[in-house]
């Protein structure tokens, strides 16, 4: 039986009209990419390189100029879609008045739940992040780390199959960061598939499954994580046990040598941040300077004029 992919991006393209040119600002430029259920996919890139208008468009916030964006086969631009999805900004902003518990509770009602489910989620969600000591405290008085942690419970307060995070450790102190990596391996154990984007490619690195490196709204690399670190120019041999004449000798003499025993051969490691920095000079040398930014996301209160560009 053939399994729905959790994200579906096919040839998505999204262009901005710019105040001061003529042309148009083409902010992603033919991005595919498949996340299966359960996946944790990173999406990485400097900015400006469109991460974030990709999940926009994913999440219905914008309107694609070409292609489509489906979520677990559903169309993004559908509201049923969005049932599925939960949600943390870059830098999601909540009322400073509310305790956490509060807030949780706002986000549980806004999702339709009442009475007793309210109460069990609530608690639930406060457990995961570990933050049952600071229910009670205003959000004003909420360090980064612990926003961010709340912001996370907000996301994941009606059980979404797909969970979306845009820089999740932006601003975070490490401790915070390592706590907040742990939640989302979890939450990978628990069959969650995550989209992320990060610039903190050493925690891309170790959460995601399968990595897209973007530059200037294109895909230059995307795949499984670890063919990716993978130096396929080198290889790299493993010998237990072995003497200075069968190290000397390695290739002809392992399935002769009575005491060398092979443990494993591989691809050598490179890390995520020198594939990223080497596409980052690739891209510089191809495309010449970036474009500007990518135009703000629109809010909620901001209401939408035709013609708006963000529309």
């Amino acid at each position: 039986m053939e399994v729905t992919p959790a994200v579906q991006i096919d040839h998505l393209v999204k262009d901005f009209p710019s105040p001061f040119r003529k042309s148009k600002v083409r902010a992603v430029d033919d991005v595919s990419l498949t996340i299966m259920p359960g996946e944790v996919y990173g999406l990485i890139g400097p900015n400006g390189s469109g991460k974030s208008t990709t999940m926009k468009a994913l999440l219905g916030l914008l309107a694609p100029t070409a292609g489509s964006c489906h979520v677990f086969g559903k169309n993004s631009m559908k509201t049923d879609s969005r049932q599925e999805i939960g949600f943390l900004p870059e830098n999601p902003y909540f009322y400073k008045h509310l305790s956490g518990e509060e807030t949780l509770r706002f986000y549980a009602k806004l999702c339709g739940m009442r009475g007793k489910e309210v109460k069990s989620r609530v608690e639930e969600m406060l457990e995961m992040v570990s933050l049952q000591d600071a229910r009670k405290r205003r959000l004003g008085g909420y360090s980064k780390g612990m926003l961010q942690r709340i912001g996370l419970a907000q996301a994941l307060i009606h059980a979404p199959r797909l969970l979306i995070l845009d820089e999740p450790t932006a601003g975070v102190d490490p401790v915070g960061s390592r706590l907040i990596r742990d939640l989302i391996v979890g939450l990978k154990g628990r069959g969650v598939t995550i989209f992320l984007c990060s610039h903190l490619l050493e925690q891309v690195q170790e959460v995601c499954d399968n990595v897209g490196i973007i530059f200037n709204g294109k895909i230059v690399k995307e795949g499984k994580l670890a063919e990716l670190i993978a130096i396929e120019s080198q290889t790299e041999v493993v010998i237990k046990n072995a003497s200075p004449r069968t190290l000397a000798r390695i290739r002809d003499v392992i399935s002769e040598s009575q005491s060398a025993e092979f443990v494993r051969e591989g691809k050598p490691k490179t890390t995520l941040e020198r594939i990223f920095l080497e596409e980052a000079r690739k891209s510089d040398a191809d495309n010449g300077p970036p474009p500007p930014e990518e135009p703000a996301p629109p809010t909620a209160t901001q209401p939408q004029e035709k013609g708006d560009p963000h529309a």
